[in-house]
């Protein structure tokens, strides 16, 4: 049974800096891909990044392009969202997603597992 688990979460303001975490286990995460989506109140789930477990290879919404960066540590069995330069419309909970196959996704239905979320509140 897969697990994934979110921490990292808070209350800013805008321009600062924020770094989430997600553990897994109960897999073999070599084979898998990971994402990050958010979901802002009254709004659909957005995607916000991509990541290869085994190649580390990324992809990113043209939104957070060059303030976000997705990473992973094998030995820790986590990925990591580290969100500078934030902003008000970052508000969201962001929800990190596993799925069984590497080739890049950014639509939620195409992952397999999901962690609760953890908030993020940016203010202006």
């Amino acid at each position: 049974q897969v697990q994934l688990v979110e921490s990292g979460g808070g209350l800013v303001q805008a321009g600062d800096s924020l770094r989430l975490s997600c553990s897994v286990t109960g897999g073999t995460f070599r084979s898998y891909a990971m994402g990050w989506f958010r979901q802002a109140p009254g709004k659909e789930r957005e995607f916000v990044a991509h990541i290869n477990w085994s190649l580390g290879n990324t992809y990113y919404a043209d939104s957070v392009k060059g303030r976000f960066t997705i990473s992973r540590i094998n030995a820790k069995n986590t990925v990591y969202l580290q969100m500078n330069n934030l902003k008000p419309e970052d508000t969201a909970i962001y929800y990190c997603a596993a799925r069984s196959r590497i080739i890049i996704a950014t639509l939620g239905d195409e992952y397999d597992y999901w962690g609760q979320g953890t908030q993020v509140t940016v203010s202006s």
